[in-house]
Order: structure tokens, then sequence, then C-alpha cells
């Protein structure tokens, strides 16, 4: 006989570099990054915007994510890290998209996950070791530019949550 889950509602807030920052970066076009004009001002730089880890014995490497849509409400059941390196999603579609992520270190709990919800023009860069759920699109598949990690070593650690966390309404 199994002992039934028992159930955390989780809140969502909108992705901000300022809360996103214990886990990483946010990448994005906006006037608090460094920028300036190149190509004889035909082209805004927006320079240096996440910095990616490939690790030891590692090498970055570019691949297209395509992720189906999830729908609401959604059970949050597992997470997942990556020890050795950074992982970044670019999001291609212009769709937003939801990020789950709780701290680096032990396995987390319900309580310690923070939910956003990110514009279709805004990406993540999850520092090593922070853990975070799989893609989780919302209402159309999305594509997304990954930057991250091929090499020796296993780099992808997952687990299931004790308690699951449950997201039943996104505020676009």
């Amino acid at each position: 006989m199994t002992t039934p889950l028992s159930i955390q509602s989780l809140r969502v807030e909108p992705l901000s570099r300022e809360a996103f920052a214990p886990f990483g970066e946010v990448i994005e076009a906006s006037d608090a990054v460094k920028h300036f004009t190149i190509n004889a001002g035909n082209t805004e730089r927006y320079h240096d915007l996440a910095n990616i880890e490939p690790g030891a014995d590692g090498r970055v490497i570019v691949s297209i994510f395509r992720g189906q849509p999830r729908a609401l409400p959604f059970r949050v059941e597992m997470m997942e890290r990556h020890p050795l390196a950074s992982q970044a999603f670019i999001p291609m579609s212009g769709k937003p998209y939801l990020v789950v992520v709780a701290p680096a270190g032990e396995p987390p709990t319900a309580m310690q996950l923070r939910v956003f919800v990110a514009r279709g023009d805004q990406g993540v860069n999850y520092a090593t070791g922070v853990w975070h759920h799989p893609l989780l699109a919302l209402g159309a598949v999305c594509d997304f530019l990954v930057v991250d990690r091929a090499g020796p070593g296993h780099n992808c650690d997952e687990v299931t949550l004790d308690t699951v966390g449950l997201i039943d309404c996104v505020p676009l």
C-alpha cells in the first residue's frame, strides 16, 4: 500500500534578474545590462549576458530543444540538476514559459521551489548544481536554443519530490 503524496500549492512570480539571481542569470536585452552599438550603428549588442560554465574536461555545445505545451494545473513531481556545468535556455518561439527552480545542494522539498513565468524574450542560465524542472512550455510548442555541456562524467541528477508542487494558474 502506498501513501498518497501531499500537495503544496506554488505561487508563480514574474521572472526578474533580481529574483532569479540565486539560481543563475536572466538572459535578456534590457537597459539594465551592458550594451553598446556596433556595425556602423546598425546593431545594438547586449554583451556578456550569462556565465557559461562547461566544467572540467567539458566543452560548450549548442542544441535546440522543442518543448511540448503543458496543461494547467501542472504537478511538479520531480526536479533535476547538472552538477558539472551550467545550462542556458533561450526561447526562440516568443512564447511565455515557466521556470521552476530550487537552490543548489541537497535534493529540494516542494517548500523550496520557486516558480517564475518568463516572457518569450527572456532566457535563463541555470548555475551549476541548481535544481530545476525540465522545460515547461505554455500554450504552444516552443523551441529553445540550449547552451550546455558535453564531455565525460555524469551531469544529470534527478529526484522525485516527497510532496508534489501544484501550479494551478499563471499570471500572464
